[in-house]
């Protein structure tokens, strides 16, 4: 039986051809190798026209025209001359439609990424929706690849190579206004009338040429390419640290097709993308990839969620305002905010209006939505507003007592049916629902800070907690845009139980007379977007360490606080908030780095003086992580290597390009990991013993994941 084709050609009475594509049983339109000669066919169709004025290419899903190529082509690649012909394939199908005698006009509504992009460059024109479902870029390099269909070549001839590398070196997409004003798309309409824009271009014919902006037409010299590329590499390998090649074979590829021609630069995406496609960093983005995309459609129970059609919020401090805003701005959902206090409340309003004002300058949004939005965001001292509420989700001071008082109060003011949240970071949920009438309501929402950037929530059930009630925790945190992971009500949950060995290992170093800012540079050349000292300063050294006395008394000494660290608290500092911590507050950063404060290593007593390389460091604080990690898989604190691995890169930074713990430790060898880890142990102490389960997997060869599998 003949395969459907994802492409269906409609012949107007203008003389202009419409092909659509719309891939069968499928949400979104992705691109796969086995669509090349359903392509080609559709494209033979429409060329047996005598009087073909030109084509138009639509989608014909309603809120997306291609959103990439489909991924899993790659896993099933088993060389990197297998991936490079599958990147050949799609260049030469590419250059099928760009040779074309008739003009081909890309009608592009909703995401238009990766090699949808690709295709609509190999157009002769694009028009785009005005609609705000309409993104456009190339995020090849989030998942350790170039794009390899030719985007590297025909994307700089467009729109110049300082901004072609700009957009392909971040990954980050474009919506419509900002696509038009670079010359990425031509025209800019309404959805409704796209088609026929498209057809009306087609039928006027080939418009002139954009000429470039002065900037880009001086960096296309051969002076100015060479300082282009010296200044891509140079910030991008700060940026980077040497741990994603990708950005290295992005620039290479841009640079080969400028300088040597565009055959010469096909060549070189092509074969750069087979390499990259083989690489372990690509492995591990693609593993991300497919384990948020599966989270995605996960329930987190055997329930239905209960519809969520209001929310309450209380506390109005930096996490309750943050999680009213995601609430109201991303979720869409109308919120009622209580605090004790009115500044409280106005604290909060504050910075969702300084959110979406942000995005109103950046012309995301309008004046009028804005304050849409901002309408859905009320608040008051006492419990009116309160009565209807869906959920409440409690932000306030970490203490049971209070936390029980919350439940207990919103039991009496809310309906029967309201579900109570804990943003507990450390507390057990099923302590603060001990005193609950309906303890199968009550569950933990845990948020990161700040809220409006962190993807991640973890999801605690306590013992009692309704099936319903968690299959509905885990639906809001999608509607709020968040990735949620379900976790057991264990002291510390997952992401900060795993964080603080690794915080305080980072603190013994500076203890040994490591400097401060040796040892998060170790740690940021690791892969992770700070270091530990900085991150204490950001969220409050009070706040970092308060949980590590839940932690030593529920799992024992290898948690516990260096003691000679007790002098930092005793002195109040604080970090940034009180303008006291690890790095100095009084004076602005220099090149985006902060100065340390030398009088810390009197209050420590130590004379800084680096005697570890950053590797080493880096090593003692991550193999504490890795071995925390695999503790909470063993004992079901999280279910599964994913949700652990998405929990540590989403929740606390972990490098992405390592996939997570448990990916890294497929990547290092179980049996290397605890070979490293018993002689740190030797050297350290106890703490570095690998756990049971890491030291069976070193003696059996297992794995978390599947050789050759996601």
């Amino acid at each position: 039986m003949r395969q459907q084709s994802a492409f269906r050609l409609t012949q107007r009475n203008d003389q202009v051809a419409v092909i659509t594509l719309d891939v069968p049983d499928e949400k979104m339109n992705t691109l796969k190798a086995e669509f090349v000669p359903q392509i080609r066919e559709v494209l033979q169709q429409a060329r047996q026209n005598p009087r073909l004025a030109g084509i138009v290419l639509i989608s014909g899903k309603p809120d997306s025209f291609i959103a990439g190529a489909d991924i899993t082509m790659i896993a099933g690649c088993r060389s990197a001359a297998e991936a490079t012909q599958l990147a050949q394939q799609g260049q030469k199908v590419m250059a099928e439609i760009a040779a074309l005698p008739v003009p081909v006009v890309a009608a592009i509504h909703g995401a238009c990424l990766g090699g949808g992009l690709e295709l609509a460059l190999a157009c002769h024109q694009r028009v785009c929706s005005d609609d705000d479902r309409t993104r456009l870029g190339l995020p090849e390099v989030q998942l350790g690849l170039l794009p390899g269909s030719g985007g590297t070549q025909r994307l700089p001839r467009l729109i110049g190579a300082s901004t072609a590398l700009d957009l392909m070196l971040t990954g980050r997409s474009l919506r419509p206004r900002q696509a038009k004003k670079i010359g990425l798309v031509d025209e800019v309409v309404a959805r409704e009338i796209l088609l026929e824009t498209a057809v009306a271009r087609v039928l006027a014919g080939a418009p002139a040429r954009r000429r470039l902006p002065l900037r880009e037409r001086l960096l296309s010299g051969p002076l100015g390419r060479a300082l282009l590329f010296r200044l891509a590499s140079r910030q991008s390998e700060a940026k980077t640290h040497g741990n994603y090649p990708a950005t290295r074979n992005i620039i290479a590829a841009v640079r080969t097709g400028l300088e040597q021609g565009a055959r010469s630069g096909y060549e070189a995406e092509a074969q750069a993308f087979g390499e990259l496609a083989m690489t372990p960093q690509s492995a591990a983005l693609r593993g991300l990839f497919f384990a948020t995309t599966a989270l995605k459609k996960d329930p987190g129970a055997p329930a239905a969620p209960r519809a969520i059609h209001q929310v309450g919020v209380l506390g109005g401090g930096l996490m309750g305002g943050g999680i009213a805003s995601v609430t109201a701005i991303n979720a869409g959902l109308p919120v009622r905010l209580k605090d004790i206090r009115s500044e409280g409340i106005n604290h909060a309003l504050q910075a969702s209006w300084a959110r979406l004002t942000a995005q109103l300058k950046k012309r995301r949004l309008t004046p009028a939505q804005r304050q849409q939005q901002m309408a859905r965001i009320t608040g008051g001292t006492d419990w009116q507003g309160f009565a209807r509420r869906d959920i409440v989700i409690e932000a306030v001071f970490e203490d049971l007592a209070l936390k029980q008082q919350m439940v207990a109060e919103v039991e009496a003011h809310c309906a029967p049916h309201t579900i109570f949240a804990s943003n507990t970071s450390s507390l057990p949920i099923g302590d603060i629902a001990a005193g609950a009438a309906r303890p199968q309501q009550v569950i933990g929402l845990h948020y990161f800070s700040p809220v409006d950037k962190m993807p991640l929530v973890e999801v605690i059930p306590h013992a009692g907690t309704s099936a319903e009630t968690l299959a509905t925790a885990v639906a809001l945190a999608k509607q709020q845009g968040k990735t949620p992971i379900v976790v057991a009500d264990r002291a510390g949950f997952y992401v900060n139980r795993i964080l603080a060995p690794y915080i305080n290992e980072a603190m013994r170093c500076i203890l040994e007379g490591e400097p401060i800012d040796h040892v998060d540079r170790a740690l940021v050349q690791a892969g992770f977007p700070v270091g530990p000292a900085q991150l204490l300063d950001e969220v409050g050294i009070d706040v970092g360490t308060r949980i590590l006395p839940i932690l030593t008394d529920a799992w024992g000494a290898r948690f516990a606080m260096p003691e000679a660290f007790a002098a930092v608290l005793a002195e109040g500092r604080k970090g940034r908030k009180n303008g006291r911590g690890f790095y100095r507050y009084d004076r602005p950063a220099t090149r985006g780095r902060r100065k340390v404060d030398d009088s810390l290593y009197r209050v420590l007593r130590v004379t800084p003086h680096s005697q570890q390389g950053g590797p080493e460091i880096a090593e003692r604080c991550m193999l504490l992580m890795l071995n925390e990690a695999v503790r909470c898989l063993d004992e079901g604190v999280v279910a599964s290597a994913r949700d652990g691995d998405v929990g540590a890169v989403f929740g606390i930074g972990y490098p992405p390009f390592l996939g997570g713990p448990f990916r890294d430790i497929d990547r290092r060898g179980a049996a290397q990991v605890v070979a490293r880890m018993t002689a740190l142990a030797s050297r350290y102490g106890d703490r570095f013993h690998p756990c049971a389960r890491l030291a069976q997997m070193a003696n059996s060869g297992e794995t978390f994941y599947p050789p050759d599998g996601a």
